[in-house]
């Protein structure tokens, strides 16, 4: 994928197309650093992303994604939607949030598969990551217009025209 000349975008429409990608792709890889100091991934699934940048996730109080949160609260949200070519990267801080009323006005039901005594789960919690920065890549047009592109670039040897958009937000901190 080049990112050689990718048109960025304006840091209002950059937010807002991160928050729709998020919560269309849903599933991000978390990751965390250990006590060892390895990096630790896994998969959550985003409650909702708000316009300040803070992504909400449910998770037990006793889990590790808890402790390494706590110890060292610099984490990365990773998204890809690999049939699309949707990918977004975000960097930011966690930490465990006990706040009921938030939790019940993001829990749904597609959670019990992981929670089965819904938001009376002994030890449910709110993770949140306040996004210090994302940066995001689709394509630029639609999957026709972008596999000609490509395939003029296999045939003519060319770099691939600008196919993929690329934004680039900051948070405040």
């Amino acid at each position: 994928m080049s990112d050689a000349h990718p048109q960025e975008l304006s840091d209002a429409d950059a937010r807002a197309r991160v928050k729709e990608l998020v919560e269309d792709i849903d599933i991000a890889m978390l990751t965390t650093q250990d006590a060892e100091g390895h990096l630790v991934s896994r998969p959550m699934s985003t409650r909702t992303m708000d316009l300040t940048g803070d992504l909400w996730f449910f998770t037990l109080e006793d889990s590790k994604k808890i402790d390494e949160a706590e110890s060292e609260h610099d984490v990365n949200l990773s998204y890809v939607d690999a049939k699309g070519h949707r990918y977004v990267s975000i960097a930011g801080r966690a930490r465990p949030v006990a706040d009921r009323a938030r939790m019940e006005e993001l829990y749904t039901p597609v959670l019990d598969i992981w929670f089965e005594n819904g938001l009376q789960t002994p030890g449910l919690t709110l993770l949140r990551v306040s996004a210090i920065e994302a940066e995001f890549w689709e394509p630029r047009h639609g999957r026709l217009v972008q596999a000609a592109g490509m395939l003029k670039a296999l045939v003519t040897k060319d770099a691939p025209d600008e196919t993929m958009q690329h934004g680039r937000v900051r948070y405040a901190v």
